[in-house]
């Protein structure tokens, strides 16, 4: 936290997107940690590529997810970590330390939050995370990420559908939309061009607090597409509408 707010040292990746010195730092001690500690396991990290890649146990690596808000001193940034073992995602933890939330979850554990933003009993134990049982698509909430990047793939007819079908639509991108599905704040999240390290953590607090996360076509892929988290009961409702409605519109914007 002793950059934030700071003017952190900052430079400009070939993608065009930024990092920070706090980005390298904490992936630099995170792996740290995991290499002291399990010395066998493989870590992927957006900073640093992957190493050990031919391990059974692999984490995955997000130092600071919404580095752009942490640059503009925005507190919507959290550190994400998630880990799989022989390709399936175990568990998952999602830390907001200027929100003072933390979400996370394991496989047939549930999923949990903890600090003032992610709704900690007042005892201050964790809360038991789940999502919502909303079925009609008109009483729920979407939350998306950036809507320039919808557009750019191709998604936005699907996308403008959606929101237009939904009760209420805000733009609460990153790892936040994930936790709000989880935590029963929100019904959708939808997300384009995801990399495994901005999924990985997210997909299992979604999954074990009831929820669904597929790519558009309904795939539990979470590397470079499309992602859809849902509460699971309108996840096909939701699904169909972003498909049919983008196939429909042809190249040049005329309906067909």
């Amino acid at each position: 936290m002793r950059h934030f707010r700071a003017n952190p040292i900052t430079t400009q990746k070939p993608d065009r997107t930024f990092v920070t010195e706090a980005d390298t730092a904490v992936e630099r001690l995170i792996r740290e940690r995991i290499a002291d500690t399990f010395p066998d396991h493989g870590v992927v990290g957006e900073e640093y590529g992957e190493d050990g890649g031919a391990a059974s146990v692999r984490w995955f690596v997000d130092p600071i997810d919404g580095t752009h808000n942490f640059l503009r001193g925005v507190p919507i940034f959290a550190t994400l970590l998630g880990v799989e073992r022989d390709g399936e995602l175990q568990a998952g933890i999602v830390s907001a330390p200027a929100l003072g939330g933390r979400w996370y979850a394991w496989r047939g554990g549930g999923a949990w939050g903890s600090g003032r933003l992610a709704g900690a009993l007042a005892d201050g134990a964790p809360r038991r995370l789940h999502v919502t049982a909303i079925a009609d698509l008109a009483e729920a909430q979407v939350v998306y990420a950036g809507t320039q990047d919808v557009i750019e793939s191709g998604e936005a007819p699907g996308f403008e559908a959606l929101l237009a079908a939904a009760w209420r639509e805000r733009g609460f991108g990153d790892f936040w939309g994930y936790s709000l599905v989880a935590e029963g704040a929100a019904e959708v999240m939808v997300e384009v061009g995801l990399s495994i390290w901005d999924a990985a953590a997210p997909v299992v607090l979604v999954e074990e607090a009831g929820g669904r996360v597929t790519d558009f076509a309904g795939r539990r892929i979470f590397d470079g597409g499309t992602t859809l988290a849902t509460n699971g009961v309108i996840h096909e409702a939701v699904r169909s509408m972003l498909v049919t409605a983008s196939q429909a519109m042809p190249e040049g914007g005329v309906p067909e």
